[in-house]
């Protein structure tokens, strides 16, 4: 099978093809013939090897000193149920399925071995490119809203890259609690904002942040707390999505700050109970994935490359099989 490899940290010229044996399914997995992958933020940080400050040893040391020692990226997939690992009943082969493969990576290829747990059947209404895009940002903005935030109808809620992946997730699951979101993002996304349920967008290239929030959610690192904090409300919250090393240490030893505000930051949940959570969400009509660019496997050199200005609309989709 084909796979898209990346051979060491650096640019896009380090995403390379390679044929490699058809992968068997272990006990408790399933062979998936992937159909469609996001690229994401994640993918190009790990890539490039560019990280939010102090992070940069790390990542080193957990995916691999010269290069990452799994190379073929992907962190979820969408497609269709190759074969079966024995034990595995409640899927047949043929079946649409979507899921998560983590931080392991491998969705970048035709074909992809899987935990039976991390896959879920692809509901009918949704496409493989959706399919593709549900998992990444709508559980880091469930993870960070519903689990941290004790969102509330009423409350007062200013996302911060407003149209990403993870951005566009946010904005819908909290206006679905009832939260008056506003929304930072550009001119050319202010339409797309308020369709996704903003009540109001500022443009982050010619306006300032005005007011006070019950809760920030900062997703692309660029209200910290010293310029988000005048716009706390006594007993607010600002959640950092993209945090360094030291904002993330300083929130887990100091989180609370003046006036009862809080800061927090954290990674995303690949729980199963979490998974559920977003498919419920779904299914209630309160979230649905935004597609964005999407690009042939031939083309992950320019999917990454644009995934790496942290600037578009929705999410990257590497359209694999048909």
């Amino acid at each position: 099978m084909r796979v898209a490899k990346v051979t060491a940290y650096g640019g896009v010229e380090n995403i390379v093809f390679d044929d490699v044996p058809m992968p068997v399914p272990a006990k408790g997995c399933i062979l998936v013939e992937v159909f469609a992958a996001p690229v994401t933020a994640g993918d190009a940080r790990i890539r490039s090897g560019r990280v939010p400050r102090g992070f940069g040893l790390i990542l080193r040391l957990v995916f691999g000193w010269n290069g990452p020692r799994r190379p073929v990226q992907g962190w979820s997939f969408s497609g269709e149920v190759a074969a079966l690992g024995t034990g595995v009943t409640a899927f047949v082969p043929g079946q649409r399925v979507f899921g998560i493969s983590g931080v392991k990576g491998g969705a970048h290829g035709e074909y992809l071995c899987v935990p039976a747990e991390r896959v879920m059947p692809l509901p009918e209404a949704m496409s493989h490119e959706e399919g593709a895009a549900f998992f990444f940002g709508g559980l880091t903005a469930s993870t960070f809203l519903l689990d941290n935030a004790d969102l509330k109808p009423g409350m007062r809620v200013l996302v911060n890259g407003a149209t990403g992946s993870v951005g566009s997730a946010a904005v819908q699951i909290a206006a679905s609690k009832g939260a008056r979101v506003t929304s930072v993002c550009s001119a050319a996304n202010r339409g797309l904002a308020l369709r996704l349920g903003a009540e109001a967008a500022i443009d982050y290239r010619t306006e300032t942040v005005m007011g006070t929030y019950d809760l920030i959610l900062d997703v692309i690192g660029t209200l910290p707390w010293p310029k988000a904090e005048p716009h706390l409300r006594s007993g607010g919250r600002l959640l950092l999505v993209s945090a360094n090393l030291m904002q993330n240490i300083g929130a887990a030893l100091r989180p609370k700050r003046s006036l009862g505000r809080r800061v927090g930051a954290l990674i995303s949940s690949e729980k199963r109970a979490n998974m559920d959570r977003l498919l419920a969400l779904y299914q209630a009509g309160h979230y649905r994935p935004l597609v964005g660019e999407v690009f042939a496997l031939d083309e992950i050199r320019a999917a990454h490359s644009k995934a790496e200005t942290f600037s578009k609309p929705g999410n990257i989709i590497l359209k694999i099989a048909a």
